[in-house]
C-alpha cells in the first residue's frame, strides 16, 4: 500500500481545499478521459488558479478558437449551465506536441509551466493497436520521458499522475498493482525505433512484442519505466485504467465519444450489421466508467499532493478498474446489448438486432463471411443499383478488423488487483465523499448500459431522443422480416430435403 497506509489524514485539505489556487498542466486533455478530467476539475474544484493545455498547432486555427472548439462539445454542457465563465477565464493553451523535443515548447512558454505548475496531469498517449512500434515509441515513451523532464524542472510541483493501462501487463496474472520487470529496455527500443528504417522495425517489431500483443500494451509497459526513474525525485502516482467507456453521471449520463466497448457492441447489435463476435461467454468484462477513471486520477494527485517527497517514497500504482467490485460476463453482455437495442431502437437499422458468441475461430470467420460479407455485398449492390453510394462492406471490414484487433483481449481472462484503487476511495474525507466517492458495486448495470445506449444513440450517432418512436416502429418491420426470411429459408430447405429423399427412394425403388 505504500505511503497511503502509514499516514494520519487527519490534518489533510480536503480535495478541493488542496487544489484552490493551483496550476494544472495536462497533456491530453483534448482526449476522451482529459475531457471529462477537465470538466470535473472546473465543476467540483472551481478555485484552482487555471489550468493550461498543451496543444498542438493547426495551421490557421488560433488557440482561442481550439479552445472554443473543446468547450463547444456536450461534455462541458453541465458546466456553462451551472459554472458559466470558468472555463474562460482558467483554461488557456501552450501551443506545443508531445511528439517533439522538449514538447515543442517555446522558451516562454517553458517558463511560464517551470514557474506556476503545481500539479501535472499526463494523459496523452498513442491508443490504436496498430500503430507502429516508432510511432506509438515516439509518442508513450519519449513523450513520457518529455513530460517528467519538465516536470524536475517545475519548481513548486506537488503532484505528478501518469495515466497508464490496466493491460501494461497482459502478460502476467494476476496483475497487481505493482511495477513488474520490462519486456526490454526503453532507452534502448527507443533508440533503435529513432535509428531503424521501416524494414528494419517491421522485423524487429514481433520480436521487440514478445508476449504482448500489440505496440500499445508493450510501449505503455515500458513508459511506465521511464516514470520509475524518477522516483523519489518526483511526487508520481500512476493510475491504469481499464477499458474506459460510458460516464455513470459525470457530466451527464452516458457520456461518450468513441465506439470503445460495450458501445461498440450495442450500435453494432443495434444497427443490425454484427451477427458474430469471436470471444467468450464466461469472460469477465473489465470496463471503467469515464467520470470514475476522472475522480480516481483527481484523488490520486490529492494523496500524493498533501504529502512533502521524501527521498524513500514509492510511486503507488492504482489499478482503475472495476475488478471484482461488479462484474459482468461478456455473454450477459451481448444479450443485454440485443435486449437494449430492441427497447432503444437506433435510427434506419439495416437488420433486426442481433449477435451471438463464436469461441471457435474458424466458424467465427465462416460466420462473417457468411452474415456480415454476403448481406453487405447484396445491400451495397442495392445501392449502387439505385444511385446511392455503397457503404456496408466498408463498415463490415471496419467491424471485422476491430475484432481482429480486440480478439486478444475478447478470448483471454486477467485477474486485475484494485486494493490501492478501493482503499484511495476509502480515505477521502467525509465532505469530499459527495463529489470524489467513486462506487461501483451498486451500480445497477441494466439500467447504466440503457443510459450508454442513449448515450452512444445522442453523442455518437446524433440520433434525436424524440425518434425513438418511430426507431421502434422499424425494429418491429425488420423482426417481422427477419422471421419472414427465416420462415422461408427453413421452409426452402425443408422442401429441398424432401426431394432429396423422394429422389433417393426413388431410385431405390427402381433397382428393386
Amino acid at each position: 500500500m505504500g505511503f497511503l497506509e502509514e499516514r494520519d489524514l487527519s490534518e489533510v485539505p480536503t480535495i478541493p481545499e488542496y487544489y484552490k489556487g493551483k496550476t494544472i498542466f495536462i497533456t491530453g486533455g483534448s482526449g476522451f478521459i482529459g475531457k471529462v478530467l477537465i470538466e470535473k476539475l472546473l465543476y467540483s474544484c472551481s478555485e484552482l488558479d487555471r489550468i493550461y493545455l498543451l496543444m498542438r498547432n493547426k495551421k490557421g486555427v488560433k488557440s482561442e478558437d481550439r479552445l472554443a472548439q473543446l468547450y463547444a462539445t456536450p461534455c462541458f454542457d453541465r458546466l456553462k449551465k451551472k459554472r458559466p465563465g470558468v472555463f474562460d477565464s482558467k483554461v488557456f493553451i501552450v501551443s506545443g506536441d508531445v511528439l517533439e523535443p522538449g514538447l515543442g515548447l517555446s522558451q516562454e512558454d517553458r517558463a511560464l509551466l517551470v514557474n506556476r505548475v503545481n500539479v501535472i496531469f499526463h494523459v496523452a498517449a498513442s491508443v490504436r493497436f496498430d500503430d507502429t512500434l516508432k510511432y506509438a515509441a515516439q509518442m508513450n515513451l519519449r513523450g513520457t520521458m518529455q513530460v517528467m523532464e519538465l516536470a524536475k524542472e517545475v519548481r513548486d510541483l506537488t503532484a505528478v499522475v501518469h495515466v497508464s493501462t490496466s493491460y501494461s501487463n497482459t502478460n502476467r496474472d494476476p496483475i497487481e498493482e505493482v511495477l513488474y520487470p520490462p519486456l526490454a529496455d526503453w532507452r534502448e527500443t527507443l533508440a533503435v525505433c529513432e535509428s531503424a528504417d521501416e524494414h528494419t522495425m517491421r522485423v524487429l517489431t514481433p520480436k521487440y512484442l514478445g508476449e504482448l500483443p500489440n505496440t500499445y500494451t508493450f510501449t505503455k509497459q515500458l513508459a511506465e519505466h521511464v516514470v520509475a526513474e524518477y522516483k523519489g525525485q518526483l511526487p508520481i502516482v500512476i493510475v491504469r485504467p481499464s477499458i474506459v467507456i460510458s460516464s455513470v453521471e459525470e457530466p451527464m449520463p452516458g457520456w461518450i465519444e468513441n465506439f470503445n466497448g460495450p458501445v461498440g457492441i450495442f450500435v453494432a447489435c443495434g444497427k443490425g450489421i454484427m451477427r458474430t463476435i469471436h470471444t467468450k461467454p464466461d469472460i469477465i468484462c473489465d470496463f471503467i466508467p469515464v467520470d470514475i477513471c476522472a475522480k480516481n486520477i483527481i484523488a490520486g494527485a490529492w494523496i500524493r499532493g498533501t504529502k512533502p517527497l521524501e527521498p524513500t517514497d514509492d510511486i503507488e500504482i492504482y489499478n482503475c478498474c472495476s475488478g471484482n467490485l461488479n462484474n459482468m460476463l461478456m455473454g450477459d453482455l451481448v444479450d443485454m446489448s440485443k435486449h437494449v437495442s430492441k427497447e432503444i431502437p437506433l435510427d434506419d437499422m439495416l437488420w433486426h438486432t442481433g449477435g451471438t458468441i463464436t469461441t471457435n475461430p474458424v466458424y467465427h470467420y465462416i460466420k462473417v463471411l457468411v452474415q456480415h460479407l454476403l448481406p453487405a455485398i447484396l445491400v451495397d449492390t442495392l445501392l449502387w443499383l439505385i444511385g446511392k453510394k455503397p457503404m456496408l462492406v466498408k463498415i463490415q471490414r471496419r467491424i471485422y478488423i476491430a475484432n481482429l484487433a480486440l480478439g486478444y483481449y475478447l478470448t483471454q481472462q486477467w485477474t486485475f488487483d484494485n486494493t490501492n484503487f478501493v482503499h484511495l476511495r476509502s480515505v477521502l474525507k467525509h465532505s469530499d465523499e459527495k463529489q470524489f466517492y467513486y462506487d461501483l458495486e451498486t451500480t445497477d448495470l441494466v439500467e447504466y448500459f440503457t443510459k450508454c445506449c442513449l448515450g452512444g444513440r445522442k453523442f455518437l450517432l446524433k440520433e434525436k431522443d424524440e425518434d425513438i418512436p418511430k426507431a421502434r416502429a422499424h425494429c418491429k418491420r425488420m423482426m417481422i422480416l427477419d422471421q419472414t426470411i427465416q420462415v422461408v429459408f427453413h421452409a426452402v430447405l425443408f422442401w429441398w430435403i424432401c426431394m432429396k429423399l423422394v429422389q433417393l427412394f426413388g431410385i431405390q425403388s427402381n433397382l428393386f
